[in-house]
């Protein structure tokens, strides 16, 4: 009796053990989210970051990055093909908020969009990041130095003297944006001929800056080419760029589900600043290194995992 008596309490203790544990277990199994992205280098490291350092947090992260522009990004987060995706704060107010007051105080900015954001689309933005990609515009150093352009005010001035002698290169969607290109001339009162203008994807706009076969060219202020290729950002003298913090921004339902969203991403935020994020791209772009293996030696050298 003594004997079964011990056989039984230890039956009793494994069946506890293995309830415990399967709980746990499928409570991890069942921590699951889809991660999307844009698809340029940046939003590919940025989403790369997202989902290996939730995958060591417990979670199973479904891969759907590189889904397209903003709105192709945005509309899937919207119609729940996608649980979360890191947007900018200046592009959420400006093209999904539709505002036209531009914002050029970070915490500001974020402030307004995460309260718009949750009032008006049930979306949740998480902790922002340091740094802050908004557009550029670039030349050579070389190309400026002997056209005297420092500002965009500089760059105003020589393309009404000289209407011919600048070649403007773009992606579509800034052409089109409505915080870019068309109303980036009127804030500083000049206009590219229109057989001066050449659309192009962006991965191409860096070589043909490099190659002479433009003068100027759309750009992001952390991208790693500008480093890598001695090009210049000009001064936004006047303002015009609203500010473009980047933050992971979660459907309700998922946020309210994994309420430990919050707490891993402001552990995140503290970790990713402009000369960080910029040295990232660059090691993407100009050192052609994968985008897993870069986000991994991010993670690990930033203390966010083992």
């Amino acid at each position: 009796m003594f004997t079964r008596g011990r056989k039984l309490i230890g039956l009793i203790a494994i069946a506890m053990f293995c309830m415990v544990n399967f709980g746990t277990w499928a409570g991890a199994a069942d921590k699951k989210v889809v991660v999307g992205s844009k698809n340029f280098t940046e939003q590919r490291i940025l989403s790369e970051i997202m989902i290996q350092l939730l995958n060591n947090r417990g979670f199973q992260c479904e891969d759907k990055t590189g889904l397209g522009g903003t709105l192709v990004a945005r509309k899937a987060l919207e119609n729940g093909q996608i649980d979360m995706y890191m947007e900018y704060t200046g592009t959420a107010l400006v093209t999904m908020l539709k505002e036209e007051t531009v914002i050029t105080d970070p915490q500001a900015c974020y402030d307004f969009v995460k309260k718009a954001d949750l009032e008006r689309n049930n979306l949740v933005w998480m902790p922002y990041m340091a740094f802050n990609n908004t557009y550029c515009l670039m030349m050579t150093s070389a190309n400026a130095a002997a056209k005297k352009i420092k500002t965009l005010s500089d760059l105003s001035a020589f393309v009404k003297a000289n209407p011919d002698k600048v070649r403007f290169g773009t992606n579509e969607e800034f052409y089109a944006r409505p915080d870019g290109y068309k109303p980036l001339q009127k804030k500083y009162d000049f206009q590219f001929p229109d057989d001066k203008i050449i659309k192009m994807t962006p991965g191409l706009l860096y070589k043909a800056l490099q190659d002479n076969d433009i003068e100027v060219a759309m750009g992001f202020a952390t991208d790693g080419r500008i480093k890598g290729m001695n090009l210049v950002v000009l001064e936004d003298d006047l303002k015009y760029f609203p500010v473009y913090n980047p933050a992971p921004v979660v459907r309700k339902e998922i946020a309210e589900k994994y309420p430990e969203l919050k707490t891993i991403f402001a552990e995140l935020a503290e970790k990713l600043d402009t000369r960080t994020m910029t040295n990232l791209n660059y090691a993407v772009d100009g050192e052609h290194k994968a985008v897993k293996d870069v986000s991994a030696e991010f993670l690990k050298g930033a203390g966010l995992i083992k």
